[in-house]
């Protein structure tokens, strides 16, 4: 299957016949959403994602295509709401520390959010399956890229402003906060404590943020 083929979460499929008339195709991508990341991409049964978004399989398949397709729709739509969350975060008029401790603690709630701690759907079951699934791999990439690209936005703003010194470079303090959003999804899916995680935050948000 070519990755072109692979819709844009954007790009919303028409209704057809034998869906029902409330549905409702975010919905259905949220209520998909849950059991992928409670269960990973290969626990995730066709029965499952059937019964969480109340759809039968051959409109689950008419709607979203198969398995893969749901799952990397899924995907796009939950990584776009955190994009859209950490912009509204970062252009808030804020010394750069403040911000980025916003960031984590928005990320520390959401990843710890009851009833349990899933962490993060990108980093704990993407990079899973990427391996053997180029089509989630390239929308993982893409999607990783794409926090980079607004720390590394945000750091050059306030390097620019004499905010922070020169180095790092604003690509490289990108990198770090990237990498500890991951390390603290990563933890809170092992059931790490938001105090905690908090903490380790706290620790680390200097290396970057002076």
């Amino acid at each position: 299957m070519s990755i072109n083929k692979v819709r844009n979460s954007t790009e919303m499929p028409r209704r057809t016949r034998g869906r029902p008339r409330a549905f409702e195709p975010e919905a259905a991508l949220d209520h998909a959403r849950r059991v992928f990341l409670q269960k990973g991409f290969a626990a995730a049964s066709l029965d499952d994602l059937a019964a969480a978004t109340g759809l039968n399989r051959p409109s689950l398949y008419a709607a979203f295509g198969d398995k893969e397709q749901l799952y990397v729709l899924a995907l796009r739509r939950y990584v776009g709401q955190l994009l859209a969350g950490l912009d509204a975060i970062l252009a808030e008029e804020a010394p750069v520390a403040v911000r980025m401790k916003r960031v984590f603690e928005a990320a520390i709630r959401l990843y710890c959010a009851p009833p349990h701690h899933a962490g993060c759907m990108l980093v704990s079951t993407a990079t899973t399956e990427s391996p053997g699934r180029p089509v989630i791999a390239v929308a993982s990439a893409e999607l990783i890229a794409e926090f980079d690209r607004r720390f590394e936005k945000c750091f050059k703003r306030a390097i620019g402003a004499a905010e922070l010194a020169r180095k790092p470079a604003a690509r490289t303090r990108a990198h770090m906060a990237s990498a500890l959003l991951h390390t603290l999804a990563v933890r809170a899916r092992t059931g790490t404590p938001a105090a905690e995680l908090a903490a380790i935050a706290n620790a680390f948000i200097p290396a970057f943020c002076e």
